[in-house]
């Protein structure tokens, strides 16, 4: 176990060293955006500063070391009305095994609705012809306890990207760490997101039927394929700490947690995460946070939520919800989640 974790570290380390060297120079070159989409409503309203303190089924997107805490099974189901009407549906389930770890797998689809088809006759799409591009990422994770102080946890993203007969596929890695010193409450976490090979779209939309020019006109024509780039994943490292303020309370029914996180992206500007969240009983939660980045005409701002768990026998179910600003298009991001936990 020592080996394979001086192994994981080893890996995280050359990571992040090439996902640093990123700058704003390279801002909107990478693909499979869908992959950056967040998912789940607490974690949005901590303006997505849960590295360090996500757990159980939530820690899938955000860190799935995380889910090494989970003792029992989660499921999340999570649905996203996204700026521009596109919607984000998102499922996930996740169960621990004594002696092995926590199994998990997950779902995302994003839908941006349907698009007017248009063509060189009909460039203004008179025919009211449309069509619905598909993008999914199916996941799988794996995270385990290497002590009781630290947890390992890693996903395999399959991507899936499809616009009429042109598609692209790919694989995306996420693994990480978080390390709990037990000292005031503080906690730390580590992630490297969505590394993976190029994607490339390919498909017989790419195929053009022409006659080579001076030829004669009763010639065979040819079909010719149009070569298409290849495109990066948008991948990222990020460092959280969080820190649960009334650790050293006597009061129990009352819990304040502060998290940040720093995230650095290959692709664009750097980014700057916090949330607070205040729980009651473990029953009543509160929410907000805020993103910030040096790039221009960065869209996204403050967040709030707030949650609702209930409680029959051994089963627990949240009811959680979320609002997050966006500008530049009409109306903000709105998450809805539910989650069971068993």
């Amino acid at each position: 176990m020592k080996k394979v974790f001086l192994i994981a570290l080893a890996l995280l380390m050359v990571a992040s060293v090439t996902l640093l060297a990123g700058s704003g120079d390279r801002l909107g070159t990478a693909g499979a955006q869908e992959l950056r989409i967040p998912v789940g409503s607490r974690g949005v309203s901590l303006g997505g500063s849960m590295v360090a303190s996500a757990s159980g089924v939530d820690a899938l997107f955000w860190n799935p070391a995380g889910a090494a805490d989970l003792h029992g099974t989660e499921a999340m189901f999570s649905h996203l009305d996204y700026f521009a009407d596109m919607n984000v549906e998102y499922v996930a389930l996740c169960t621990n095994i004594e002696g092995i770890g926590t199994l998990g797998a997950s779902v995302k689809v994003l839908s941006v609705g349907d698009i007017l088809r248009t063509t060189w006759d009909d460039q203004q799409g008179i025919s009211g012809e449309t069509f619905n591009p598909t993008f999914s990422v199916v996941g799988l994770t794996f995270a385990r306890r290497f002590t009781d102080r630290v947890s390992f946890g890693a996903t395999a993203q399959f991507v899936n990207e499809k616009v009429e007969q042109v598609s692209a596929h790919g694989v995306a890695v996420d693994f990480g760490f978080t390390y709990t010193p037990y000292w005031r409450g503080l906690k730390f976490g580590v992630v490297v997101k969505n590394l993976g090979p190029q994607m490339k779209f390919e498909g017989s939309n790419f195929d053009v039927t022409v006659r080579p020019p001076d030829s004669d006109p009763n010639a065979t024509t040819k079909q010719l394929s149009t070569e298409n780039n290849a495109f990066e994943l948008p991948s990222s490292v990020q460092f959280g700490v969080a820190w649960n303020v009334l650790n050293n309370s006597a009061d129990l029914k009352n819990k304040f947690e502060l998290s940040s996180t720093f995230q650095s992206n290959n692709f664009s500007q750097d980014e700057i995460k916090g949330g607070a969240e205040y729980s009651y009983n473990d029953m009543f939660f509160l929410r907000g946070g805020y993103v910030g980045s040096g790039q221009n005409d960065y869209m996204f701002g403050p967040s709030l939520g707030a949650g609702l768990k209930l409680r029959w026998s051994q089963t627990h179910i949240s009811f959680d919800y979320t609002w997050q600003k966006t500008d530049f298009f009409t109306g903000d991001d709105q998450y809805f989640t539910v989650k069971l936990s068993f």
